[in-house]
């Protein structure tokens, strides 16, 4: 902390109004400059800048025009969108629908993706294009959500990457592609995008470097140059600040927030996020990696065990002691008031007593031994959380080791299913139920997109069908209030236990100005001068 005392002794008073350049300290990395490769914040966030999508988010995740002016809802099934005409790539190419086509056609192309976008694509059926700029999109029954959904998908250049311009969509695999591009193409630098800036440098582990488009059809961001640097130690990243080097940070260290808030130089904001941090669980091996003294059984497939897991965890404790207050206590997948959540519902009190009694009804009165894995510079405080929760756990009877990591070495193992149990956190695209239900809790199926983010495997085939009966149900209460069932009945299940919501907070120089975003998003064409 004498470190960062010591910065602050050269602080900048203030960013001047000449200034042309903005620096900002990241917490966490991309792990791909590939816009469809990693369905990720970090990712995505940056994407954003580069790579433009048919609708954008407003600061609490309401559908905003961006490359389609407008859409509507010619019928239950079908969805049209206006295209802007006027909007050219970086590279000099026009954009028309054909670019949309193919960004669909590529998104269930990408190779060994962490995380897929196809949630996104595979509501749709058919796509066509009456004119260049029109869009229609036909889904195999009602899909009231499209304009929430679309933007998940980033348009690239169709022509720049070599797509025969009379390509045609199949949601089945799009013919006629003779290569598709390489994420490792677009760490080169190798392909333009639509949007307000357009990358210049990237440098693995160091910093992502993006200059202002001048040609952008939108209104112009403030800053010629934005350099992005990964700092993912939270002292570091606030020392950067306190230094000068770097003018806005994403999630100070809430030991800091006092400091900050208490610096004449300094300014915050903050709000509450709709990013959960979760516990998951490995439903499809016999022997989950980790798990030892269950007698060749794999116990979490045993609900009474989930719910054993849920009972042991103080999730009040860990708010006010692990994140300082700074996040709320959760009992599903998104925080209320958001649509398709369950009004009044309460986080889990801990119960050990009664978490003792299930353990041995379901045949460990002595625990068992097991390994949660977690990522130590993805999430606030993840691997302290993910300690907190070891030791709530082991009060219950569990053995409970910890194994902490980079997210890039995280991610890979989850996804390969490396682990028995998990902390991982989710942040719902389109900013209601049904999004985080697919991802997290929906049966994996390359057919319907279900379960992109459940390696282990949960399946509910009555909430899969509840779930997909709710995605085409246009009326919008009677959709919410079905989506809040099929939460409920997840949570009812313990299928994956909620353990907080984060509170975002971006702590910057004096004269920058942000609105905090409920999706965590970090976005440089946001962030404007006083």
């Amino acid at each position: 902390m004498a470190t960062i005392a010591a910065a602050a002794a050269g602080l900048a008073l203030a960013i001047p109004a000449q200034a042309q350049e903005l620096r900002v300290g990241l917490s966490a990395e991309a792990s791909a400059l590939d816009p469809h490769y990693h369905n990720l914040t970090p990712n995505i966030q940056l994407a954003t800048q580069v790579f433009e999508r048919l609708t954008d988010q407003d600061a609490n995740q309401a559908p905003q025009p961006m490359l389609a002016e407008s859409w509507k809802a010619l019928d239950d099934k079908t969805w049209e969108f206006k295209l802007r005409n006027g909007v050219k790539f970086t590279d000099g190419s026009d954009f028309t629908a054909q670019d949309v086509i193919y960004s669909f056609c590529r998104v269930p192309k990408v190779e060994n993706s962490p995380s897929s976008f196809v949630v996104a694509t595979r509501p749709v059926d058919t796509m066509t294009a009456p004119d260049p700029f029109t869009i229609r999109m036909t889904t195999a029954s009602a899909y009231p959500l499209m304009p929430q959904t679309v933007f998940s998908v980033a348009i690239m250049s169709a022509k720049q990457a070599g797509a025969p311009a009379d390509l045609k969509f199949n949601k089945d695999g799009c013919e006629g592609v003779a290569a598709w591009p390489k994420t490792d193409d677009f760490n080169k630098l190798k392909f333009a995008g639509t949007g307000p800036y357009k990358y210049t440098q990237y440098l693995p582990g160091d910093r992502v470097v993006m200059e202002r488009n001048d040609s952008y059809w939108g209104k112009k961001p403030a800053w010629q140059k934005v350099t992005m640097r990964p700092i993912t130690q939270s002292a570091a990243r606030v020392a950067a600040l306190l230094a000068g080097d770097v003018d806005f940070i994403e999630n100070p260290p809430i030991q800091d927030l006092p400091r900050i808030k208490g610096n004449a130089n300094l300014d915050l904001v903050q709000g509450l996020s709709n990013r959960v941090i979760y516990l998951h669980f490995n439903y499809l091996d016999d022997a989950p990696p980790g798990v030892s003294d269950s007698g060749g059984k794999n116990p979490f497939r045993d609900k009474r065990v989930r719910e054993a897991i849920s009972l042991s965890i103080d999730r009040d404790a860990i708010v006010s002691r692990i994140m300082g207050g700074v996040a709320v206590a959760a009992a599903e997948f998104l925080p209320n008031p958001l649509a398709g959540t369950n009004p009044g519902i309460q986080p889990q009190k801990p119960d050990v007593d009664k978490a003792k009694k299930l353990l041995a009804e379901a045949g460990y009165p002595n625990g068992f031994g097991l390994t949660i894995g977690t990522p130590n510079d993805r999430y606030i405080n993840d691997a302290q959380v993910t300690q907190a929760a070891a030791q709530m756990m082991a009060r219950a009877g569990f053995k409970v080791q910890v194994d902490a990591m980079t997210q890039t070495t995280f991610f890979a193992k989850r996804t390969k299913r490396e682990f028995g149990i998990w902390l991982a956190g989710w942040s719902a695209d389109t900013g209601e139920m049904s999004n985080s239900l697919r991802a997290l809790a929906g049966t994996p199926d390359a057919k319907t997109g279900f379960g992109t983010t459940n390696p282990g495997g949960y399946s509910n085939k009555a909430m899969d069908e509840l779930l997909t009966k709710a995605l085409t149900t246009v009326d919008d209460t009677q959709r919410n209030a079905m989506l809040a069932q099929a939460s409920r009945m997840t949570m009812d299940d313990f299928a994956v236990i909620p353990l907080h919501f984060e509170v975002t907070v971006w702590a910057f120089k004096k004269g920058l100005t942000y609105e905090a975003q409920v999706n965590q998003y970090t976005r440089a064409d946001a962030i404007g001068r006083k």
